[in-house]
């Protein structure tokens, strides 16, 4: 663990390690005009880092044909870089790259660079049913665990992630860590679910753009741009274009893309187990406005 955390231990720079992080945290400077998307593991991640590019990006591609636009060409994690790897592998897309720098992170609060804390940057940080983060994370490791190696039981993946045991783990920390830092920087930060994206994605996609300092004309709209947008990153398209290729060895792009749903977690979890994780949820979130009901919050 690393300050609470847990994290890969590996020297190679190719994958998300401690020593990568540990190493960003002194040297990665932050500019006011970044922009950074911020959650754990299987909590939407490919799907934010398609919509904030989309709408960051929409200028710039709208006169293009619908087939060049790079999301139907590329794994949104080409396009938005993880912080954790980038930093390391491409160092001029820090230097050089286009305004605004879009960047990804599942880096826990207290990990972050302190330069990005003090630069002003805009963040987005989105949380996902921590049930629903257990499946679409058992599913994720099995799916890339090596062939000689037999696959996880569920079992075992409960009482793992139960216990806070996952990659930028434990999971409750994670999200009390941004949910904090949103009540102190609410104009700095917004804080949304996974869940309120998929019940009313047109208008958390508005709310992200204006957010961002990218709202959509009344001109825009009317011509159906936010729809098209939706639709670009909606979970149809995105797995139809990854269906081949690779993110990186050993991980294929279709990978990323399983079911997308919103409480797949009622087929994989016990009663005994769905009790487990609601205590552990209550307990930890006590007292704070975290819920994953539909239109519970959206922060900003």
């Amino acid at each position: 663990m690393y300050q609470g955390f847990w994290h890969f231990s590996h020297i190679s720079y190719d994958v998300f390690s401690v020593e990568a992080m540990m190493t960003m945290q002194n040297t990665f400077q932050a500019q006011p005009t970044d922009i950074y998307l911020i959650t754990l593991p299987k909590s939407g991640t490919t799907w934010i880092k398609a919509v904030t590019y989309a709408i960051v990006n929409r200028e710039r591609y709208k006169n293009s044909t619908l087939s060049s636009h790079p999301l139907l060409a590329y794994n949104p994690h080409k396009c938005v870089p993880f912080l954790e790897t980038e930093v390391f592998g491409k160092t001029s897309v820090y230097v050089d790259g286009c305004l605004p720098r879009l960047f990804a992170t599942h880096i826990p609060y207290t990990s972050l660079p302190q330069s990005i804390l003090d630069s002003g940057c805009r963040i987005v940080y989105m949380c996902r049913n921590p049930k629903d983060v257990l499946v679409s994370l058992f599913h994720f490791t099995n799916k890339l665990r090596d062939k000689s190696r037999c696959q996880m039981a569920f079992d075992e993946a409960f009482e793992m992630f139960s216990k806070g045991i996952m990659p930028y783990g434990p999971y409750w920390d994670h999200v009390k860590g941004y949910y904090n830092f949103s009540l102190e920087h609410q104009k700095n930060i917004l804080y949304l679910t996974y869940e309120d994206m998929k019940e009313d994605t047109v208008n958390r996609v508005k709310h992200i753009a204006e957010f961002l300092g990218y709202p959509f004309t009344k001109d825009e709209e009317a011509r159906g741009v936010v729809g098209e947008i939706v639709r670009l990153c909606g979970f149809k398209s995105l797995s139809e274009v990854n269906k081949h290729g690779d993110f990186r060895e050993g991980v294929p792009n279709d990978a990323f893309f399983r079911e997308g749903k919103v409480g797949d977690w009622r087929n994989h979890l016990t009663d005994e187990m769905t009790k487990v994780l609601t205590q552990i949820t209550e307990q930890k979130f006590h007292g704070m406005d975290i819920s994953f009901e539909v239109g519970a919050h959206v922060r900003n």
